[in-house]
């Protein structure tokens, strides 16, 4: 009886820190122009089935914006991180497009406290951008 117990006990705390340690990465984080240090945009980062993504939710300025992308989209509303899985000290796996750029990059993202460190890269050579929590903000349709 104490095996089953201690079993059950076992298997719940592995589902709760399975649950906790993929909301650690769920939410929205405000981009960090790098160049002027001014707030960019809100990313809003989801889970499905184990892979995380994220799209850009609100836009501090000019939300007309339109990516650097086959087709023109607008940036308010473009997925711009797919396919990331955990792995290692954070997520990886996947890319992350710079819409301004329309330039797409392998990716990182890990935690440094309460913010997030995202690293886009080719090969060994990336620039990480650190992201701040936000609140919430919906996209317009």
């Amino acid at each position: 009886m104490n095996y089953l117990i201690k079993s059950f006990i076992c298997i719940a705390a592995v589902s709760v820190a399975t649950a906790v340690s993929a909301k650690e990465f769920i939410g929205c984080w405000t981009t960090i122009d790098d160049e002027t240090k001014e707030q960019k945009s809100v990313v809003e980062i989801t889970v499905d089935n184990g892979v995380y993504s994220g799209k850009i939710v609100h836009l501090f300025k000019n939300e007309d914006a339109v990516a650097k992308l086959p087709g023109s989209p607008k940036i308010l509303g473009l997925k711009i991180i797919s396919d990331m899985k955990r792995g290692g000290k954070g997520l990886n796996g996947g890319k992350i497009t710079d819409p301004k750029k329309g330039k797409t990059y392998s990716c990182e993202i890990w935690r440094d406290g309460e913010n997030l460190v995202v690293r886009g890269k080719i090969a060994f050579l990336g620039r990480n951008q650190t992201w701040l929590p936000s609140e919430k903000r919906e996209a317009k349709k």
